[in-house]
């Protein structure tokens, strides 16, 4: 194996402290682990995610008792065994051992050590349930990541309820109900909670209500209904709340005006129309608002005029027609806008004219024709547009070519395009990613893209190329391209 990074002599003679650094590094095997180890008491952090490395190897650095941070993400040869070498590390602040089944709950007896631990990452460890009860005693914890651990279940959250240091808990798939949240109660440092996709309901908020230091709560795929919601209304320090993909109706929406620090709401195909749009009108800090899917029309959107700081709103799916978008043409600090939408078209994309502080547009499925495309010229901020299923011809194109600033440009579903679009999009050169699937785009035209030396990503499924002749660009044109499709 290649040698580690030879230290710099101290004028005391002692070796400087090190950081090695290897996650995700190709060729990572037990080899190496004898020359990392080779720092001992000088060597702090050891990053050997997504390598080779086994048992033997990860017990080469028991002499490294000096450990402060140790992350073996996606090492999938190191077993239960090989977490011993872990009870030596009891200077260990930060651990991560995403998506092991090496860490099982027998592994975990030597967490118990672990007493100066203050972040703990176990992203979908599949085999700790049973094994909480060894981290009882972490009480400097402050983050703790088990997501997607899915046989978590409410007797393991009980030996969490003494880890009252803690500040950020995500638990999204996990198998825990109201009653395992009744053990989080005395959290009260907690500001981050991540309950995505647990079968909790709404009882649950009563509990979460006492959180007062709560700042972020996912809630997102959780079933909620309206009746417990008016426990939001303690929530007085949120910021970010996910409320998607519940049952919830704007009778819920009436326990959310109060919370006047909320930045981000997310109500993503919750069952809320016009009405409920009005208790938020006084969250005036709302700067990211997701309303896709819902039953919001034009009128709802009146309720939106006075969020100033608002720069990011979801329409996609909604009823809100052409009309809507002059309701928040006003709102000048809007820079991303997503109308995935059939009832928007060239009329409603006029409307927008005015919000030229846009970077981020996106109006897959809406009806913007050539004529269209011309509003586009207003927004010379624009990094990502998408316009997509539309009816937009080489033509239309034109009033894109001078959008200087797009990293990302998605023109897929335009069946008219053809190599012409290519040659026009050339000058673009700050572009990363392009996609103009199913269009008449050919071999031909794919020399035009030889001007975009930093597109790292090209989508031309269902056009007239072929797999050789993207790959010849790859390798004589185009040296960032990473995603090339078709291959």
């Amino acid at each position: 194996p290649p040698s580690a990074p030879a230290p710099r002599a101290t004028d005391r003679g002692h070796r400087p402290d090190m950081d090695i650094c290897l996650g995700e590094y190709p060729g990572v095997k037990d080899a190496w682990m004898e020359v990392v180890a080779s720092q001992r008491q000088s060597l702090l952090s050891v990053d050997i995610s997504c390598s080779e490395v086994t048992d033997s190897g990860l017990n080469f650095l028991s002499d490294c008792s000096n450990m402060q941070s140790l992350s073996c993400n996606y090492c999938e040869h190191v077993s239960e065994h090989g977490l011993g070498v872990l009870s030596g590390f009891s200077n260990l602040t930060s651990l991560s051992f995403k998506r092991s089944d090496g860490v099982t709950a027998k592994g975990m007896s030597v967490f118990a050590n672990l007493v100066n631990l203050v972040n703990l990452d176990l992203e979908r460890c599949l085999k700790i349930h049973g094994g909480l009860v060894h981290m009882k005693g972490l009480r400097k914890l402050e983050s703790l990541n088990m997501r997607y651990c899915n046989y978590i279940t409410d007797s393991d959250i009980k030996y969490l309820s003494d880890l009252t240091n803690l500040k950020e808990l995500q638990l999204s798939s996990c198998r825990i109900t109201d009653l395992g949240i009744s053990y989080l109660t005395g959290l009260s440092k907690l500001t981050h909670l991540n309950l995505e996709s647990c079968p909790v309901t709404a009882a649950c908020l009563e509990a979460i209500s006492g959180l007062a230091s709560l700042m972020l709560l996912n809630l997102n795929r959780c079933g909620i209904y309206d009746e417990g919601c008016e426990s939001f209304e303690d929530l007085k320090k949120l910021k970010v709340l996910n409320l998607g993909f519940n049952h919830i109706t704007d009778a819920c929406l009436v326990h959310l005006k109060g919370l006047i620090n909320l930045e981000s709401l997310n109500l993503d195909s919750c069952k809320i129309g016009d009405e409920g749009l009005l208790h938020l009108k006084g969250l005036v800090l709302l700067t990211s608002l997701e309303l896709s899917d819902t039953a919001i029309g034009s009128n709802g959107l009146r309720h939106l005029s006075d969020l100033r700081n608002l720069y990011s709103i979801n329409l996609s799916f909604t009823l809100v027609t052409d009309t809507g978008m002059k309701k928040i043409s006003t709102l000048n600090s809007l820079k991303s806008v997503n109308l995935d939408n059939r009832l928007i078209t060239d009329v409603g994309l006029a409307a927008l004219i005015g919000l030229t502080g846009l970077t981020h547009l996106d109006l897959f499925g809406a009806r913007v024709t050539d004529h269209g495309t011309s509003f586009l010229r207003y927004f010379k901020n624009l990094e990502s547009l998408e316009v997509c299923g539309g009816s937009i011809t080489d033509a239309g194109v034109k009033n894109i070519k001078d959008l200087k600033a797009l990293t990302l440009l998605n023109l897929s579903q335009n069946g008219k395009l053809t190599d012409k679009t290519l040659e026009l999009i050339s000058g673009l050169t700050a572009l990363i990613c392009l996609n103009v699937s199913n269009s008449r785009v050919s071999n031909t035209g794919l020399r035009h893209l030889k001007a975009l030396q930093n597109l790292r990503s090209l989508t031309l499924d269902s056009c007239r190329v072929t797999a050789n002749e993207m790959k010849k660009l790859r390798v004589t044109a185009l040296p960032n391209l990473i995603s090339v499709r078709p291959e």
